[in-house]
């Protein structure tokens, strides 16, 4: 009797401190998972992330530490735990590989929200499409078309080629190219341009705009104007500038040599 009772204090000593410490493993790492999901929605609504990545996210990492809380707790308890370990790898490769485009799809959708390329309602080129950016979703990002088209991109599409934001700064700079003929005044057609420029308020002193020669070309002196504007002005000042300056050029008396045919007829007997 004495020799059970001793046994069983053995018994007793030994896997109650198991299970103590397996106890503490599972309140301190509940814990922990806890603090590391309340840091993660602290930091993804500061980002003003959307809130349903946020809760996905959060959610996440909870649940993904608390598996490894309950594996941890169950080895300190004798259990062997690498049988569970293989079984939670080989599933979560098999769900990789059967969700591989959509995963990259939403971590893309993740770094585009945390890092912002691009926010709602910048005007982007990405992903080989241009339009006003309506929606960044986890999966997908939604532009507009200046004709009113929707262009849904994959996020994993716009992250994987070259982004051009044109709303990022705000300022642009207008480039145009306008040819004259050879026999035209170089200083009469300089001094038309920069009466133009001068007279479009919504062109910026500073930097200053820069008139000038740009080529000698086949048929034509090509003259480069290059204009800075606020980014919201950019298309406005793009096209009344290109009607005033023809406009102004026929006033002037100053040529736009185009291309045209000459057809001699020569009279025969």
């Amino acid at each position: 009797m004495d020799t059970i009772l001793s046994q069983l204090q053995v018994w007793v000593t030994f896997y109650g401190l198991k299970i103590i410490a397996a106890i503490i493993i599972l309140i301190v790492g509940r814990w922990v998972a806890k603090a590391v999901r309340s840091f993660i929605k602290r930091l993804l609504t500061k980002k003003e992330v959307d809130a349903a990545i946020i809760s996905f996210v959060s959610s996440l990492a909870y649940f993904g530490l608390l598996a490894f809380i309950i594996i941890a707790a169950l080895g300190q308890l004798g259990v062997q735990t690498a049988s569970f370990v293989a079984i939670i790898g080989a599933a979560g490769l098999a769900i990789g590989l059967a969700l591989q485009g959509s995963l990259a799809n939403f971590a893309a959708g993740f770094l585009l929200i945390l890092f912002r390329p691009f926010k709602v309602g910048d005007y982007i080129t990405g992903g080989g499409a241009s339009g006003t950016v309506e929606e960044i979703r986890i999966f997908t990002t939604q532009l507009k078309t200046p004709d009113n088209k929707t262009i849904i991109i994959p996020n994993a599409k716009l992250t994987g080629d070259n982004i051009i934001n044109y709303s990022a700064k705000d300022t642009r700079r207008v480039d145009f190219v306008f040819g004259v003929g050879y026999t035209d005044d170089l200083q009469k057609v300089r001094s038309v341009l920069q009466d133009i420029v001068d007279n479009d308020s919504r062109i910026l002193r500073e930097p200053p705009p820069m008139i000038a020669v740009n080529e000698l070309a086949d048929s034509s002196v090509n003259f480069v104007v290059r204009a800075w504007v606020k980014s919201g002005d950019y298309w406005d000042v793009h096209f009344e500038t290109m009607e005033n300056v023809k406009k102004r050029f026929d006033a002037e008396g100053v040529s736009i040599p185009f291309p045209q045919t000459d057809v001699h007829l020569y009279k025969t007997e």
